[in-house]
C-alpha cells in the first residue's frame, strides 16, 4: 500500500518523472540522485514495504527477485565481471534515509 509521503510510492506511481532502467510487475530500477559510484543503481519493490525488519513471514520471495535483478543489471551495466557491491540500509542507525525497502547496486569503480 503506497504512502502519500514516500519518495519510492511516487516515483514506482509515475507521480514523479524517473526513467527506469528496468520494470517489470513486481519492481523498479533507477538511477539514485546521489549516487555514490559511478554507476548506482535503486531496486524498488512497487508495494510499499517499509524496510527489512518489515517483511512479513511468506514475503521474502521479494528479497530473492531484487537480488537477482541486480545481478541481471550488474551484466546490463557491465560491472558483473569487475565487481559491484549490493546492500540494504536498515533503520536510521543503519544509514537508510528512504522507509520503503530498497537494495543498491553501486560499482563502475577503475
Amino acid at each position: 500500500m503506497a504512502t502519500d509521503d514516500c519518495i519510492f510510492c511516487k516515483i514506482v506511481n509515475r507521480e514523479i518523472p524517473t526513467e527506469f532502467l528496468y520494470e517489470n510487475d513486481r519492481l523498479v530500477v533507477f538511477k539514485d540522485i546521489n549516487p555514490l559510484a559511478p554507476i548506482h543503481l535503486l531496486l524498488v519493490p512497487k508495494e510499499h514495504i517499509r524496510g527489512i525488519n518489515d517483511i512479513a513471514d511468506g514475503e521474502w520471495d521479494i528479497v530473492t527477485e531484487l537480488v537477482m535483478t541486480a545481478k541481471d543489471m550488474a551484466a546490463k551495466m557491465s560491472v558483473d565481471k569487475s565487481g559491484y557491491r549490493l546492500f540494504f540500509n536498515v533503520e536510521k542507525g543503519g544509514g537508510q534515509e528512504v522507509f520503503h525497502l530498497h537494495l543498491h547496486l553501486i560499482g563502475g569503480w577503475e
